[in-house]
């Protein structure tokens, strides 16, 4: 009668289990109601420990408790991540140029410091014409040198950073594996019994996952743009780089095929994914009077990256910070 019982209440679990993952992802980042017109552009403040509470960065649940919706401790992520990174260093060329690596090793760790991420990062360049960055589970974290020779300024190439940042930061990856294997399990009902805790031997089997760079759903791309915005805003950058950024792939996409369009094939720009990040920002970001846009050092790496790969001819770059100011009557006062 127990065993019955069991494998009925499993059954449902796994019937429903669909639904409330799909539940808890559309209370994270609504999608609004096309009959109320066009959303509102007033500025709302959160002060409630949500996702939209952006005093409460760094101290947010945004989704890595592990538990029904989340199967994986932090060192089990820390794990994955680690054996990804071996298969990614052992088929790429690292830029091994210590200002290089520094640099962006340095921008990064700004961007993490000023996130949700609950795990160190690992930060690397890869010698590559693609304009890409992709974060693995733990923190291991690669940015490909063409999109660093692609960004016009310091605040694209950390809206980019941050976005895949946030990947981790909201344990993206741990939580679509969760689901895939909910999923699957659904087929085989019987392997339920035991529980999570029980299917420890099958989440072994299924770590090594033929890497692929992680083609995430629509609606975790989403919440990367929305914290990565939060993320880049934090730490000082404008948050209107991120779109200006997508803006401009999309152009590329338009008027050159192969890497621009192989490397943001798992990020596909869409328009009203544009439009809603530049909404988030619109009704939840207090305009600031003054962002850092461009700093020497981005200007110098990417002459260095140019030189290196140009065999040593060298390019001007300017050699100080860029600011962009607003006028008083723009920005609110604290």
């Amino acid at each position: 009668m127990r065993l019955r019982f069991a494998l009925l209440l499993a059954s449902l679990t796994l019937a429903l289990s669909p639904l409330f993952l799909i539940a808890q992802e559309l209370h994270i980042t609504p999608t609004p109601d096309p009959s109320l017109g066009a959303p509102s552009t007033t500025l709302k403040s959160y002060h409630d420990h949500s996702i939209r509470d952006i005093d409460a960065i760094g101290t947010r649940n945004i989704g890595c408790g592990r538990g029904f919706g989340n199967w994986y401790s932090l060192e089990r992520q820390i794990v994955m991540g680690k054996q990804y990174s071996d298969q990614v260093e052992a088929t790429s060329k690292l830029v091994k140029d210590p200002e290089i690596q520094n640099y962006v090793n340095g921008l990064g760790q700004t961007l993490v410091r000023n996130s949700d991420s609950l795990v160190p990062f690992t930060i690397k360049v890869i010698e590559s014409d693609d304009i890409n960055a992709f974060a693995l589970p733990g923190g291991f974290f690669y940015v490909d040198s063409g999109l660093i020779l692609a960004a016009d300024n310091e605040a694209e190439l950390a809206g980019v950073m941050a976005h895949e940042i946030a990947h981790v930061a909201a344990c993206h990856v741990a939580r679509q594996n969760t689901r895939g294997k909910m999923m699957n399990m659904a087929a085989i009902p019987l392997m339920m019994v035991g529980g999570p805790i029980g299917y420890a031997g099958y989440e072994a089997l299924t770590i090594a996952t033929p890497l692929t760079y992680f083609k995430f759903s629509r609606r975790f791309e989403s919440e990367a743009d929305f914290l990565g915005i939060q993320y880049m805003y934090k730490a000082g950058y404008d948050p209107q780089a991120l779109t200006s950024f997508f803006e401009k792939i999309k152009g590329l996409e338009r008027s050159k095929e192969g890497a621009v369009v192989k490397a943001f094939r798992t990020h596909p720009q869409t328009p009203d994914r544009i439009e809603k990040t530049q909404a988030e920002i619109n009704t939840l970001l207090p305009p600031q009077m003054e962002y850092k846009v461009d700093t020497s050092e981005f200007e110098e790496t990417k002459s260095r990256l140019e030189s290196l790969q140009n065999h040593g001819h060298q390019t001007q770059s300017p050699m100080r910070p860029t600011l962009r100011r607003r006028e008083p009557s723009e920005a609110i006062p604290n």
